[in-house]
């Protein structure tokens, strides 16, 4: 395929605005909500969390593989994903008044339904955009488009949550997923499908991927590196509010991590045509883990300190954004998948994501609970600001050596 226009770019690209409205109030707001507003402690909120994400996690292959059934039909499941996701979103975030048990299986189901909608979207909107075109500059630049979108969405969730609450956030979602869908399918390219691929049965499709050394390698680094990322997503309000006493600011320093992210794409795409993707990835994990190190030290009132922190991380955000699926789609080209097994791979990969969130939620969460953190009530916050800042910052830099070895840098 020629090179897209960025008009085309934007006809696929701008549905990661929405659905990036609903991954940043799951991954960072949720914890804090269910807490403060239904009461329910830490702990049962991290194995909430747990359950539901790895239940998504196990989900996202079989989805992945029905997906890829559908021979390029991307549009089809787009359209089926955008009534549950927008049901599941509306009910999360505005349960009735319940109490105990049913408060948390309300807690529990409409999670399971938003994540539902959001892994049919995802994938087939990711897979979408890797069957567009194998060309290495194409690649990272389909893939930074569509990230650059979904910060947009990001920093409109946190500007629109932090002026207005919740309820202006659910009618903002409800209006962008209804323009970024409608837009993406009627204005979108359509991927070039292999018609002559071979859809193999169930589990031998969704186990396919790990046949491939550079996917079993990129997949290795993924697990870590998300980790490393949702630690820091799932802590964040504890972390503004008990620690840095700057709750009222977190809407403002997400702003800056995300617009920062939005700023840094074209920078992180020129260094993939330039270095390739995988060491430009691996420069951008050394920059989060220099930087973000620092977050450890701040104090009451440190506001300056960690806008600066946000900024220069929010730089390097935009690497772990923009250049991992390119080599997805690179790794997919290479093991001569490209046009038709796109949703396979990808299935898979957001199994990864699935369980990194996983793993984040149900052992900090629960781990902060058992060193005496209680959220407001002054203590424990050594052991948030260990969690928070030192223990991402060591993932990272292993994640970072353990691509520097995989058989990617030729990406």
């Amino acid at each position: 395929m020629s090179r897209l226009s960025l008009a085309k770019l934007l006809a696929y690209g701008l549905f990661g605005l929405p659905l990036a409205m609903v991954a940043l109030p799951i991954y960072v707001y949720l914890p804090q909500f269910y807490a403060e507003r239904a009461g329910l402690s830490l702990a049962l909120i991290g194995a909430v969390l747990l359950a539901a994400r790895v239940a998504a996690a196990f989900i996202d292959p079989l989805l992945g593989w029905w997906i890829e059934r559908g021979h390029g039909a991307y549009a089809r499941y787009v359209a089926l994903a955008l009534p549950l996701l927008l049901a599941g979103f509306v009910a999360l975030f505005h349960p009735p008044a319940l109490g105990g048990l049913a408060t948390m299986a309300w807690f529990l189901g409409t999670l399971m339904l938003v994540y539902l909608g959001f892994s049919i979207a995802t994938i087939a909107h990711q897979s979408w955009g890797a069957a567009l075109t194998q060309a290495p500059l194409e690649r990272a630049r389909v893939t930074g488009v569509r990230e650059a979108c979904g910060l947009a969405g990001v920093v409109l969730a946190a500007a629109v949550t932090g002026a207005a609450g919740y309820d202006a956030l659910s009618l903002a979602f409800a209006a962008t997923l209804a323009a970024g869908g409608a837009l993406l399918l009627a204005r979108s390219p359509r991927p070039l499908v292999k018609a002559a691929l071979e859809t193999r049965p169930g589990w031998r499709a969704m186990a396919a991927p790990f046949r491939e050394a550079p996917f079993r390698s990129l997949f290795a680094v993924l697990i870590v590196n998300g980790v490393a990322s949702s630690i820091p997503a799932t802590l964040f309000l504890f972390f503004t509010a008990d620690r840095l006493k700057l709750g009222a600011m977190s809407s403002l320093f997400l702003i800056i991590y995300f617009a920062a992210a939005a700023c840094s794409m074209p920078l992180w795409i020129a260094a993939a045509a330039r270095f390739g993707e995988a060491r430009a990835w691996a420069a951008g994990m050394l920059l989060a883990a220099a930087v973000f190190v620092w977050a450890f030290g701040l104090g009451a009132g440190a506001s300056i300190a960690f806008g600066v922190i946000c900024l220069l991380s929010g730089l390097a955000l935009g690497a772990d954004l923009a250049l991992p699926p390119a080599l997805l789609a690179g790794v997919i080209a290479g093991a001569g998948h490209a046009g038709g097994r796109e949703a396979a791979y990808f299935g898979v990969w957001n199994w990864g994501v699935q369980m990194t969130l996983a793993l984040a939620a149900g052992i900090a969460l629960p781990l902060l609970a058992w060193l005496g953190y209680v959220p407001g009530a002054g203590g424990g916050t050594t052991a948030l600001a260990a969690a928070y800042a030192l223990l991402p910052c060591a993932l990272k830099l292993l994640a970072a050596a353990m691509l520097w070895r995989a058989p990617l840098r030729h990406c």
